[in-house]
């Protein structure tokens, strides 16, 4: 029986391409100032698709941690320090426009009154994703939130998952860790528990399935597949 929901937060909580699609596009517009090759070479760097605002699949960014990103940009921004750029997009990120993937708010609710217990894991910084949680006005619901710099090795290993089930007092195997990357159904799967692919994020069902115990189109299909009453 489920009793704890470990969840991912960008890809999965929030559309991927829908919230940074347009962060990205505005961050490297701004650290290119108006120059359209730099632009186009940190386009590049990132695996993002600035015609389209959309990161390519294969882009690292899709589950890496801010510190990967920043090394990315670095080698093309010689002006910027890595702790300048960092703090940079660190404090960008957190503004970011977020776009849910369905209501978050009363889905929270739901899983509460079950009493259901919920906890982030994601390989943003935690400061980032405490950032999110309040804008999307759920934090309160949350018992653990871990970011890559929480003090945990990030995804995909199971350093996060498994900090999340002694936090809570759960055995793995009573937790569902939901994501939409490999990152995520990696961790989730080395910790024991149970994993749920999304389909909100960059990777498809052939990509997620080989590595999940169940594909959703989205985390609303969670309660029918946890098995809650309505």
């Amino acid at each position: 029986m489920i009793k704890a929901l470990l969840f991912d937060k960008d890809g999965t909580l929030f559309d991927f391409d829908k919230t940074w699609g347009r962060w990205a596009d505005g961050f490297l517009r701004g650290l290119a100032r108006g120059d359209t090759g730099l632009l186009a070479c940190l386009s590049e760097a990132v695996g993002y698709d600035i015609d389209r605002q959309k990161f390519f699949p294969h882009s690292p960014i899709i589950a890496g941690t801010p510190e990967e990103s920043v090394t990315l940009l670095l080698s093309h921004l010689p002006d910027w320090s890595f702790d300048n750029l960092l703090n940079h997009n660190n404090a960008s990120a957190a503004a970011a426009p977020l776009s849910e993937v369905i209501p978050l708010v009363p889905l929270f609710d739901s899983f509460d009154a079950h009493g259901i217990v919920m906890g982030i894991a994601t390989n943003d910084t935690e400061s980032c994703a405490r950032a999110h949680m309040t804008t999307a006005g759920v934090i309160e619901h949350l018992s653990y939130i871990a970011g890559s710099d929480s003090g945990h090795s990030g995804k995909p290993a199971p350093d996060m998952c498994l900090a999340f089930a002694r936090h809570v007092g759960l055995d793995p195997s009573e937790i569902a860790m939901i994501g939409d990357s490999l990152h995520d159904l990696h961790a989730g799967r080395a910790a024991g528990m149970m994993t749920v692919g999304v389909l909100t994020g960059p990777a498809n069902a052939a990509t997620l399935a080989p590595h999940a115990d169940v594909i959703l189109d989205h985390i609303g299909h969670l309660p029918d597949w946890i098995g809650m009453p309505p």
